[in-house]
């Protein structure tokens, strides 16, 4: 049976005709079902699992076989989706051929379509060590978490026109380093309209505003699940916690008052097989 999966090519075809990509994250089977079967073009199992997933305070916890586990779930989940899986910390930064090594693990253990990396120039070499051996690549610039310690904080990048160069340039870098597509996370709306205009490959905002190639939000986010704080940026579309808390009060209150399960819940033996039992 062919593959029913979006491709790198087709998401470039979407930018060229000005179709909006949606991205959204995916962290399990369920929820990669889910999302796939909404229509989502592209799933990304970030390692933001380290704070909504795992309850890590950041992301510099999550490890390589954290990233497989919940990339395979999010893989078998999905039919059509393009899935993504962010290389953690430490996977890619050290050189070119760790990050080989650590990408292909990804890819080969699995069967994602893609991997995503933070930063700019000064991992390119790694990029292209990943393009060339075949592996497809997404860039990740501006605020990139993995880095947060040394951008002082959760702050918006690129408002300062060095900065601002510098984004343009590693984007520029990216590209033509052989990544398929970029993601632009909490820089002035203005800049990531540049960027996007600028590149021949699709450009994912996440704060960002509403100019570039597509969007990317934490599903938890969008669920409105997760009770940590939330950036301006994100937008809340389905209160699911709040029916989850509910359904979850029932249950223990049913249980409680022996209401549940009702006979409809059971299963039964017939009197013979009873009263042969007790006989025994």
């Amino acid at each position: 049976m062919a593959d029913k999966r979006l491709t790198t090519l087709a998401l470039k075809e979407m930018k060229q005709k000005n179709e909006k990509i949606a991205m959204i994250t995916a962290y399990d089977y369920p929820t990669a079902q889910l999302v796939d079967e909404a229509g989502a073009e592209t799933i990304l199992v970030g390692d933001s699992l380290g704070n909504v997933v795992l309850g890590y305070k950041d992301t510099l916890s999550v490890t390589l076989d954290d990233m497989i586990h919940h990339g395979s779930a999010a893989v078998r989940g999905s039919e059509r989706a393009l899935v993504i899986v962010d290389m953690p910390f430490l996977t890619y930064q050290v050189n070119a051929e760790d990050a080989l090594r650590n990408a292909g693990r990804i890819i080969q253990q699995t069967g994602a379509q893609a991997v995503k990396v933070e930063g700019g120039l000064e991992i390119i070499d790694a990029v292209k060590s990943m393009t060339q051996t075949g592996i497809p690549v997404v860039g990740h610039l501006g605020l990139t978490p993995q880095s947060v310690g040394q951008l002082g904080g959760y702050r918006v990048q690129g408002r300062d026109p060095t900065v601002a160069r510098k984004i343009i340039e590693d984007a520029f870098a990216l590209e033509a380093a052989g990544a398929f597509m970029v993601v632009l996370e909490c820089v002035p709306w203005q800049l990531a309209k540049i960027v996007t205009e600028k590149l021949s490959i699709p450009v994912i905002g996440i704060g960002a505003g509403k100019f570039c190639d597509g969007q990317v939000l934490v599903y938890h986010d969008v669920m409105g699940l997760y009770t940590g704080k939330r950036p301006k940026f994100v937008k809340q579309y389905a209160p699911a916690r709040d029916v989850m808390l509910k359904g979850v009060h029932e249950y223990i209150s049913e249980v409680k008052d022996s209401s549940f399960p009702e006979e409809r819940h059971t299963y039964t033996m017939s009197e013979e097989a009873l009263a042969g039992l007790l006989e025994g």
